[in-house]
């Protein structure tokens, strides 16, 4: 039996409120890339200072979105939805007031580190009050919030950057407390609820209230005495298994992302004769036209199904960065890069999340979608030291070769996750 569902109206205010939070993380984070060169100036930040910035970054992103995740369950995923952005407005407009090196990486790892975290939670709480019939599609709309604040925080930096990169941090705060009072009005997942409900029943011995419950939704009650990480791996079995697969997935998903986005301006000025202007133009166009990739991705997912989405984007992006290494016009350079942007973001995005958000009963929901964006996160560290080695050590045709093509050949990954067919309640999928 299907959750009841929310009034449109309800359904379109969540859809915009965690599309509005999605964005000002993202642009929390891409303030930072666009700042570093400024604040590195600014604060007297060595190469190698910038680089630890970074690996403090990845392992706030990884440790926060763990725990955000293990939260969701324990606690609930609209007090941690609340908590972690709070906590990301917090920290971006102490980023205003940091005197020195050690100061920087504290505020900013944690500042990140929360706005990431925003990632798991919304795919968590808002999957979880989607109807089924068109989950993924309104899904997809919350993920283009990751281009949006792309060009936020393009924009901000663009007027406000003669002021100083300390101004700029302190802008974002004022969207970002808009954002967290909007939020206010969500609800709590009724899903989430409901297993609470069981879970209090179970505890007060009410047995005809045990069944009463589960007659409304079906619960797993078996597992309910484990904690959620034990949930997730004690036993063989489908969880088990799809959280494998899908973890593997995401860690080469990550590894490769970093050559075909994290270091794409680097090579384009590099390697491909595009100027710094004509390199972030093109950036802003791939990622102003893929918020409607990300849009095309959900659409494609509820006609077809999410994995299958999947399956054919993570194909097109090992033969799309071989024709990208190859190419040497740059009016084809621009259009393979343009491909290869929204098969790594917009399709693969559009799809992919909201497939992870039906993979899961929701008892271990909010954990499960926790590790895997960690997971995520372990894939740019992985990427990262990988392109830092093969740089110092290969030439440039080989580190591309290598992060940005056979890695992403792993990607067919894709074939050995479960089939999920569109348009079912989540109780249907999974308990």
């Amino acid at each position: 039996m299907s959750s009841s569902s929310p009034s449109k109206h309800y359904t379109l205010y969540l859809v915009l409120i965690a599309l509005a939070g999605w964005a000002l993380a993202s642009y929390d984070v891409n303030l930072l890339v666009l700042a570093l060169p400024a604040i590195a100036k600014g604060l007297h930040i060595s190469q190698t200072g910038v680089g630890i910035l970074g690996f403090f970054v990845y392992a706030a992103q990884f440790c926060i979105t763990l725990f955000a995740g293990y939260g969701m369950d324990r606690f609930g995923r609209r007090r941690v939805w609340m908590f972690c952005l709070a906590g990301t407005a917090i920290f971006t407009g102490l980023t205003y007031f940091v005197q020195n090196y050690w100061q920087l990486v504290f505020v900013r790892a944690v500042a990140s580190g929360l706005a990431y975290s925003e990632l798991a939670v919304s795919i968590t709480i808002v999957n979880e009050q989607l109807p089924a019939r068109g989950r993924g599609l309104l899904y997809s709309i919350v993920q283009g919030g990751w281009p949006l604040g792309v060009f936020l925080a393009s924009g901000v930096y663009l007027v406000f950057g003669q002021f100083g990169w300390r101004v700029v941090f302190l802008l974002g705060v004022i969207p970002i407390v808009a954002v967290i009072v909007g939020r206010f009005f969500v609800r709590e997942s009724s899903r989430y609820e409901h297993v609470q409900e069981v879970k209090r029943a179970r505890r007060a011995g009410d047995e005809t209230r045990v069944q009463a419950l589960l007659a409304q939704q079906s619960v797993a009650v078996e597992e309910l005495d484990r904690v959620t990480i034990g949930q997730l791996f004690a036993a063989k079995g489908y969880i088990r298994r799809q959280l494998v697969w899908l973890s593997i997935t995401w860690i080469i998903y990550g590894t490769s992302y970093v050559a075909t986005n994290f270091y794409i301006t680097y090579w384009l000025t590099k390697f491909k004769g595009f100027s710094s202007s004509s390199a972030s133009v093109l950036l802003l166009i791939s990622g102003g036209i893929g918020f409607f990739f990300y849009i095309l991705g959900g659409w494609l997912g509820e006609r077809y199904g999410r994995r299958e989405v999947i399956i054919v984007t993570g194909a097109l992006v090992a033969p799309l960065s071989l024709l990208f290494l190859i190419a040497q016009q740059s009016w084809l350079v621009a259009v393979i890069y343009f491909l290869l942007y929204q098969a790594t973001n917009g399709t693969w995005s559009g799809a992919g999340y909201a497939y992870q958000g039906e993979s899961f009963p929701t008892r271990v929901r909010g954990t499960a979608i926790g590790f895997l964006s960690a997971m995520q996160v372990l894939g740019f560290v992985i990427g990262t030291l990988i392109w830092t080695g093969l740089s110092q050590t290969s030439t440039p045709t080989i580190t591309w070769l290598v992060l940005a093509v056979l890695v992403s050949l792993g990607l067919w990954t894709t074939l050995l996750l479960r089939r999920i067919p569109p348009h079912q309640e989540l109780e249907e999928i999974s308990q």
